[in-house]
């Protein structure tokens, strides 16, 4: 009985037709969209669950390096003060 509509000219017109290529298209770049969005927020989330402000920390600690390397500071000097950086990064002192 499906197959008596294409028969007697009961078929799809060509508004349907681009009507139903539009929402197919659009329903795979919403598909695509959710996705790359879900992506985005988990590596944000692995961002953020190493610890707060772990990118400042590091360039805090590139910072304190180039001091270390100009020889501002001394090695003991820091030592000390990466390790309080690196704790403060993993939220160890309030």
């Amino acid at each position: 009985m499906i197959g008596m509509h294409w028969e007697y000219g009961y078929g799809m017109g060509g508004w349907a037709a681009v009507s139903m290529t539009v929402t197919v298209i659009l329903f795979w770049l919403l598909l695509i969209a959710a996705i790359v969005a879900l992506l985005r927020s988990i590596t944000r989330g692995e961002r953020f669950r190493t610890g707060r402000g772990g990118a400042r920390s590091s360039a805090a600690e590139q910072a304190l390096a180039e001091r270390f390397a100009r020889g501002e500071i001394d090695e003991e000097e820091y030592r000390r003060r990466l390790d309080v950086l690196r704790s403060l990064g993993r939220g160890d002192l309030s």
